[in-house]
């Protein structure tokens, strides 16, 4: 990292899930959880505890996916078809501090004093966390974290300067088709000409590698499939018993995504507030995610959906993880 006693011009965190009423969060996990499938959003896993827990997922041995996008990101700005000056970043489920170090490191230092960074999380406690960091190992202009369902509230991201997004992690994985389709268009009418993204694909390879990395040996992704029933007993006054669940992934090769479920144990009565119950039988499944997985034509499919061009496409060595830069081309007249 680049150190410089020089402070960064501005930094504030605004949290607009404020604006997305309790009531519509309770509904959305309540739907899930009495619907014949029973389900769970994968974004209620990063809560304070779930983010630090993933955070010690991608350290594992396992875990393939961050150790080989962090290798692909430490040299890339080099080979980035991407003008950084004048130019804000945003980066959508920023999470931790280390993947945004790898690029601002690689940036000289009179292109960060001009630069905005917007992380943008549902996590409150990770942007705050991420801000330190950054605030310590690098002068920005500004850093305004924004907390907000990037679903939904995309709308509410700011645009002073040109941008480049980024959406790392493989994150976009975790939507379905008709998912990824919607974010991507919703994206793409905030985006202006000019505008960039920097999306992170996580790639099919063996069944037996991505098997292994949802289920380490260090029983950690347990932990953190476990904790999403934390949150839902805070959000909608349930009583889960974590314990009662057992951690399941697997490959689905029909639809190239790993599932995460959390199995019933024995047959459970759990309480959801005062006007919902439901029943689990034994073996009954929550299903709390899917990470789909990628080939040369889903990216392909990625940027016809979306209308945003390709411009530049890399790989680490194996071929299991890509980093793609999308453009959103000017409009011609």
């Amino acid at each position: 990292m680049k150190y410089s006693a020089a402070p960064l011009n501005h930094s504030e965190i605004v949290n607009y899930l404020k604006k997305k009423s309790i009531y519509d969060i309770k509904n959305e996990i309540l739907l899930g959880l009495t619907a014949p499938s029973k389900y769970i959003s994968s974004k209620y896993f990063y809560d304070e505890v779930g983010s630090k827990l993933f955070e010690q997922i991608t350290r594992l041995p396992e875990y393939y996916p961050t150790v080989t996008e962090k290798k692909i990101l430490k040299n890339l700005v080099f080979q980035l078809d991407f003008d950084f000056s004048n130019a804000d970043i945003v980066e959508l489920g920023s999470g931790d501090a280390s993947k945004i170090s790898l690029i601002l490191k690689q940036l000289p230092d009179e292109v960060l004093a001009k630069m905005s960074y917007y992380p943008v999380d549902i996590s409150s406690s990770a942007i705050q966390e991420s801000m330190t960091d950054l605030s310590r190992a690098f002068r920005l202009k500004n850093m305004t974290g924004l907390v907000l369902d990037f679903n939904t509230q995309l709308h509410l991201i700011p645009q002073k300067s040109r941008r480049l997004y980024l959406f790392l992690g493989s994150t976009i994985g975790n939507f379905d088709e008709s998912e990824r389709h919607r974010f991507l268009n919703n994206l793409y009418h905030e985006m202006q000409p000019g505008d960039h993204l920097l999306l992170g694909l996580d790639r099919v390879k063996e069944q037996s590698v991505l098997e292994n990395a949802y289920n380490d040996s260090e029983g950690i992704t347990a932990r953190f499939n476990k904790n999403i029933l934390r949150v839902a007993n805070r959000l909608v006054d349930a009583n889960f018993r974590p314990d009662d669940f057992e951690h399941k992934a697997f490959f689905r090769s029909d639809k190239n995504r790993i599932e995460m479920h959390l199995i019933a144990k024995r047959d459970r009565q759990i309480l959801l507030g005062i006007n919902y119950q439901i029943k689990l039988k034994q073996g009954e499944s929550i299903h709390t995610e899917n990470s789909h997985k990628f080939t040369e034509n889903d990216i392909e499919n990625i940027s016809k959906s979306s209308q945003l061009k390709i411009k530049q496409i890399f790989s680490d060595d194996k071929k299991w993880f890509s980093i793609v830069l999308f453009e959103k081309a000017s409009i011609k007249p």
